[in-house]
């Protein structure tokens, strides 16, 4: 199979879809790996190490999508890649179709085979290609939140953990999963007041029994969240439904009873937010105000850190990506149910329910097209 490595062009995004490891793991099976120069560069690697590992450097984008039967990529396509996707390519990345429109209707109408990171599962019905992003998200969403507190970054000049005498930072963390744990880990090492809410009281039960008295575990509901989200100075957005749009659950009528100058980090933006203001933001226009409370959405926010999050990324990309290559894309989900689950669009049709559902376009299921 020829594949394809473009270099990512959504803003101040300097992930990339595969290191010099998985390009030589994909070439010693055979396969032809394409990779646009400098595509590695914003994750501080070279093309001489790809073409170490087999790689074969291509100057133009054009000629990538051009001649790749996969491409792989780490963000969904923007702008000029729309018109670069071709009917039958498999686009292995992650998509986050559930609140983009557009990009769900470019890729029927091109009838590319979205495969996304983000639907695949495992044994357990977990996401294991979604979870070192998150894990990402989750820690930097507390390192991005204590930056914005400082007075000079616009925010009400509160330290996360207050110091002898003065109060530690309210957080309060919407969500439980791979994103809130993480976002726990780091609050709770700087010292902070914390505070989690999650509708699986199996899963509260876990994070008492991991973090013992230094949080506050809440089952979630509107008074709940409503109730925390007072006079709180950081909220953390960490909810997911797998594929499907995020609810809101804090609504701008609840920014009135948070400080003036507090903040708020929505990592549910991937999936249109679970905060009623959010609308996704840039690394390079991170963040706005709504009722005096600043906001921080960027739709990819691991881009911040790209090293660390292109080798954690491959880590867990590289198996599956070697299934569709060697197997072929129909025999690859015919043998495996979880890489079949990260299908969300084949030939015209949309075949993930939570998008379709979140859209309300029909839904098809991928066996009734193969």
């Amino acid at each position: 199979m020829i594949i394809g490595l473009p270099k990512e062009i959504k803003d101040n995004e300097s992930r990339v879809g595969l290191t010099p490891a998985g390009v030589k793991t994909l070439s010693d099976f055979g396969h032809t790996v394409l990779v646009e120069k400098n595509a590695g560069e914003g994750s501080g690697i070279h093309d001489d190490e790809y073409q170490a590992a087999n790689g074969q450097t291509v100057d133009a984008a054009d000629e990538i999508w051009q001649r790749a039967e996969m491409v792989v990529k780490v963000k969904e396509p923007v702008g000029p890649e729309y018109e670069r996707m071709r009917p039958g390519q498999i686009l292995f990345t992650y998509l986050h179709l559930a609140p983009d429109l557009q990009l769900t209707q470019v890729m029927l109408e091109r009838k590319v085979t979205g495969v996304a990171y983000e639907t695949i599962t495992n044994a357990e019905g977990h996401l294991p290609l979604l979870t070192p992003m998150s894990e990402v998200a989750g820690r930097m969403a507390v390192q991005i939140g204590a930056h914005y507190l400082q007075k000079p970054e616009g925010g009400r000049g509160v330290l996360m953990g207050g110091v002898p005498g003065v109060l530690p930072a309210k957080v309060v963390i919407i969500g439980g999963g791979v994103v809130g744990i993480n976002s726990i880990k780091m609050a709770v090492g700087l010292g902070a007041n914390v505070t989690v809410l999650d509708k699986n009281l199996d899963r509260l039960r876990y994070l008492d029994d991991i973090f013992g008295p230094s949080i506050k575990t809440l089952v979630s509901n509107p008074y709940t969240v409503q109730d925390s989200v007072a006079n709180a100075d950081l909220a953390i957005g960490a909810v997911l439904i797998p594929g499907a749009s995020a609810p809101r659950l804090i609504t701008r009528e609840m920014l009135k009873t948070m400080h003036k100058g507090a903040v708020i980090v929505d990592v549910a933006v991937d999936q249109g937010g679970c905060i009623e203001t959010t609308r996704p933001t840039t690394h390079s226009n991170p963040t706005f105000y709504v009722d005096d409370v600043l906001h921080y959405c960027v739709a990819n926010m691991p881009g911040a850190v790209p090293r660390t999050s292109t080798f954690a990324l491959t880590n867990a990309t590289l198996p599956f990506a070697l299934k569709l290559a060697n197997k072929g894309f129909k025999n690859a989900i015919t043998s495996d149910l979880h890489l079949k689950n990260g299908v969300n669009t084949y030939n015209g049709s949309i075949t993930y329910q939570g998008v379709a559902d979140s859209q309300d376009l029909r839904y098809t299921p991928i066996d009734e097209l193969i």
